[in-house]
């Protein structure tokens, strides 16, 4: 089947007179016309539609709307009784009926989230060869790589703007899924376009196949991956290189959003990259901005400001060392310098505190060593590695996250040693997906006799706490990503500086509830994201434009920009285009 997923600039225009978007004119017609996925509207057609696209027989003759089908489609959702079917029905939506789909999940996104993204995606990735049928985005194989650019020159993508890409070597806490890991691209550019409002014609997700180390992908006959081992050193160098320098070259203007590469990789792609384009990686950046912006939230419920808090990050890879950059960046906003700052910070890597004679410890993790006399005079469990417990029984730990996709790193034993000396424990179990949390929220209320702020990376049910149920705030990248990418993409920045992740996590930290309640969630409602976009989006704008990386042309309102540019999934009237007609490129 040929693909029916991507859009082509010669098979329909959308017209958008004062930027009101109201009509879409197509050549295609029939059954062409069902099966693409941008277009079809299935039962929705119109009489007239029917009779100009050639659609009678195609469909069944009810006439129906876009709520008549939303209802359809969330009663076959509510029959599937796994997250997995439940998140295989949703793809499959997306490839028969994206408006449909995105309409779907802007109605029901505090169910629908953790069925598109986190974490049902992680079984999703996993069994990725399972459920591709079509395709959706780019599969980008090393086999392929002398044909990049012919790859991507396909005339289809000549409106795209934005890239998610991965190479699936480290998916969520689940580790190596090879080509399985396209998941996380689709999932990421579906919540570009359902939470930020960027129009589907505009995302790309792309997935660069190294090869894998997963042993059982590669003895797997339906495994749809390059079944090879991973290229390492130079080779995965260069062919990294060669996807970027033709990406420039097909979209000088491009953001590029790098998504679940291995911890290594992953921060010294970014550093290679991040002054040649605009790009962004959101394991690192966007971990930062939302834990960042959590944070705040917390230490403005306590009424103990950050600069006084004692902070454990339990998990020192990518994503633990771009969360503490971003808090020392905060921290020296209050007042402190760069060493006082870094003082009240401890990392941990797999064996323990990273100080001067611990294992393990990498290139990247240096600047966060503590030297043996910051811990001189400390009871100590007589292990050689310094442990959690060892830190939060002689640091006075006020805060701790994790990022360490280790099941039940966060003992009853470390959270009642944190309890004993704090009044209000700030505690962020913060790995996906939920099978890889460091605690439970149920047990870290327990064990503190309902005194701690918790977020959590992955959802869990709201719990009970003195005598009331309350939602637990999901530290979920999903509150800074989307909005983040609409901010860079509304004013055409020409890179990502570190003051726009500020702005969005700033941004976000306004919006807790916390801040009106000290006893409300963190964060605002998942099903509140897309206002939250919205927000955090402007945030950027305003700070692009402050950094002298915007491009936007005259004094345009940052909030008009936004209104103008943003995708809403609604139904549009269809006018029939001849082939020979010239807006057919247009």
């Amino acid at each position: 089947m040929k693909n029916s997923s991507e859009p082509n600039s010669a098979q329909f225009s959308i017209q958008h007179p004062a930027h009101n978007r109201n009509v879409i004119r197509t050549r295609l017609q029939g059954a062409d016309l069902l099966f693409n996925s941008r277009l079809n509207k299935g039962t929705a057609f119109s009489e007239h539609e029917r009779d100009v696209f050639g659609l009678h027989g195609l469909l069944p003759p009810h006439i129906g709307t876009l709520e008549d089908q939303r209802e359809r489609r969330k009663r076959v959702l509510d029959s599937r009784d796994t997250a997995f079917g439940k998140y295989s029905n949703m793809r499959d939506l997306q490839d028969n009926n994206e408006i449909l789909f995105y309409s779907i999940i802007e109605h029901y996104t505090e169910e629908l989230l953790p069925v598109v993204y986190t974490p049902a995606v992680g079984e999703g990735c996993q069994r990725f060869s399972e459920i591709w049928r079509q395709p959706r985005g780019l599969f980008i194989s090393y086999p392929n790589r002398d044909r990049i650019e012919q790859i991507l020159a396909d005339k289809r993508y000549d409106d795209v703007r934005c890239i998610v890409v991965s190479d699936g070597e480290r998916i969520l806490g689940l580790g190596d899924q090879g080509a399985g890991g396209m998941g996380i691209p689709i999932g990421k550019m579906a919540l570009y376009t359902a939470l930020g409002g960027i129009p589907p014609e505009h995302c790309l997700p792309i997935l660069l196949d190294a090869g894998t180390d997963n042993e059982e992908l590669l003895q797997d006959p339906i495994y749809i991956g390059w079944q090879h081992h991973r290229i390492r050193g130079q080779e995965y160098d260069d062919f990294v290189e060669a996807f970027v320098s033709a990406v420039e070259k097909r979209w000088p203007h491009i953001l590029l959003q790098w998504e679940d590469f291995a911890g290594a990789n992953a921060a010294r792609l970014l550093e290679r990259y991040r002054d040649r384009l605009c790009t962004f990686n959101d394991d690192i950046q966007g971990t930062a901005a939302v834990t960042t912006a959590t944070l705040l939230a917390a230490v403005h419920a306590t009424g103990v400001p950050l600069a006084k808090q004692t902070i454990a990050m339990f998990g020192a890879g990518a994503a633990g060392v771009g969360i503490i950059d971003l808090l020392i960046t905060a921290m020296k906003e209050e007042g402190l310098s760069d060493r006082e700052a870094r003082s009240r910070i401890y990392a941990f890597n797999r064996y323990g505190l990273l100080a001067e004679g611990a294992r393990g410890v990498k290139e990247s993790q240096m600047p966060l060593m503590r030297s043996r006399a910051d811990i001189a005079g400390w009871k100590l469990d007589g292990s050689a590695d310094v442990s959690l417990l060892d830190v939060v029984r002689n640091a006075n730990v006020t805060v701790l996250a994790g990022v360490s996709a280790q099941a039940g790193a966060f003992t009853e034993e470390i959270v009642r040693e944190m309890a004993r000396h704090t009044e209000r424990p700030i505690i962020f179990p913060l790995s996906n997906p939920t099978s890889k949390a460091e605690a439970t929220p149920a047990d870290l209320l327990r064990w503190t006799e309902g005194r701690a702020l918790v977020g959590t990376g992955s959802p869990f049910p709201p719990i009970e706490i003195n005598g009331r149920k309350t939602r637990v705030s999901q530290v979920n990248n999903s509150f800074i990503f989307p909005g983040l990418a609409l901010g860079i993409l509304v004013s055409q920045a020409s890179r990502v500086t570190d003051g726009m992740i500020m702005a969005a996590a700033k941004a976000l930290a306004g919006l807790s509830p916390s801040r009106t309640d000290s006893s409300a969630p963190l964060l605002p409602a998942v099903g509140e994201s897309r206002n939250v976009a919205m927000v955090v989006s402007k945030a950027v704008i305003h700070q692009a434009m402050a950094d002298g990386v915007a491009n936007i042309k005259g004094d345009g309102d940052p909030q008009t920009l936004i209104n103008e540019y943003v995708w809403n999934p609604v139904y549009l009237p269809y006018e029939r285009v001849e082939l020979s007609r010239s807006t057919d490129t247009a």
